[in-house]
């Protein structure tokens, strides 16, 4: 029985609130690392409220965000139609499998040179580098939906006299819909990881950045806030995404052992 998304988001804290009492109690009650190697909960709290009324977390996590929403929407924008026409057209397949082959394995950071070059140290070039990492999960989790169709499905809708376009909104989409939605919460964590790579090396401002400017001031606490806030920032990115798909799809039915 769903209980709501306060009762879903208690769920999910349970472990990460047992780990953070073991961290306060190894490193505040019984200490077994150095401050500068492990701080306390304590400190971390201190701290985050300290960057939080200065402004200064505000403005890194406002910076990581907007990059993430440009990258990610690029890569619905082009992801979807892509995959739709790879996966419900062989001819569309055939010409571009074989480049989307090539070019998915390579590591978004891979590009980091190049972006630099092509697009200067930035934000250009952090939204291209990110935008590298959600791409693909869109476009093969869309391809993988359109595989999926039904063929019964189709030749009902041919022999009751649908038009194309109406197969592909009353058939077609409603398949792929959860797919894609599937490859969005796949790419925005996917994104995180690369932005956050990316804002080490090409930005001089979010949430990657303010990791290592504290990295190396040696700011052990100022670097778990960063860490810390992705995390809580991707989970309730995660948990929007997916009551926008509940909400959008409420005809979807899961099975659950337990």
């Amino acid at each position: 029985m769903n209980g709501g998304p306060l009762r879903e988001l208690g769920w999910r804290l349970i472990l990460p609130i047992v780990l953070i009492a073991l961290w306060y109690v190894f490193t505040e009650i019984a200490p077994m690392f150095h401050p500068a190697l492990l701080p306390s909960p304590v400190a971390v709290v201190r701290t985050f409220w300290k960057l939080l009324w200065n402004g200064e977390l505000i403005g890194h996590i406002n910076a990581s965000l907007l990059r993430i929403f440009y990258a990610n929407l690029g890569a619905l924008a082009l992801g979807v139609p892509l995959g739709l026409a790879m996966g419900l057209y062989r001819p569309v397949e055939r010409v571009l499998d074989g480049l989307v082959s090539v070019f998915r394995p390579i590591p978004p950071l891979a590009w980091v040179p190049l972006s630099i070059l092509w697009l200067g140290i930035g934000t250009l070039s952090v939204v291209f580098i990110t935008f590298l990492a959600a791409f693909f999960a869109v476009l093969i989790n869309t391809m993988a939906g359109a595989r999926a169709v039904d063929r019964l499905h189709m030749r009902a809708a041919l022999s009751l006299g649908a038009s194309q376009r109406r197969i592909m909104t009353h058939v077609v989409l409603p398949t792929v819909a959860s797919y894609v939605f599937t490859g969005l919460r796949i790419a925005i964590g996917v994104s995180w990881m690369s932005i956050v790579a990316a804002e080490l090396i090409a930005a001089s401002s979010g949430l990657g950045y303010m990791i290592t400017f504290y990295r190396e001031v040696l700011r052990t606490d100022a670097i778990i806030v960063g860490m810390l806030t992705i995390g809580f920032i991707g989970l309730a990115m995660d948990m929007a995404t997916r009551r926008l798909e509940q909400w959008l799809m409420p005809w979807r039915s899961e099975y659950r052992l337990a």
